[in-house]
């Protein structure tokens, strides 16, 4: 949403301000409180399954997924972390 919170010394590099803006695109289509509702959901329930809950989120595979496709926003169609679940 324009506003990304980094320590004092990260490197904000392309690919991670990509990321982040396909997680932004995600906000707006959730309507931004869905987003979080959703985020927390799919968290606490992938805590439960083996493996990494953070990184098997789909918001968050599909933004690493994409980070480092700089044109993957002008080409993404609606909803498309739903592929991810």
């Amino acid at each position: 949403m324009g506003v990304l919170f980094a320590r004092k010394n990260a490197k904000l590099d392309e690919r991670l301000i990509n990321h982040e803006r396909i997680h932004t695109r995600q906000m707006l289509e959730m309507l931004i409180v869905g987003f979080y509702l959703w985020y927390v959901i799919e968290w606490l329930i992938r805590l439960t399954k083996k493996g990494n809950a953070y990184r098997s989120i789909s918001f968050e595979r599909e933004a690493y997924a994409n980070e480092g496709n700089l044109n993957y926003l002008q080409q993404r169609k609606l909803y498309c972390w739903i592929k991810y679940l």
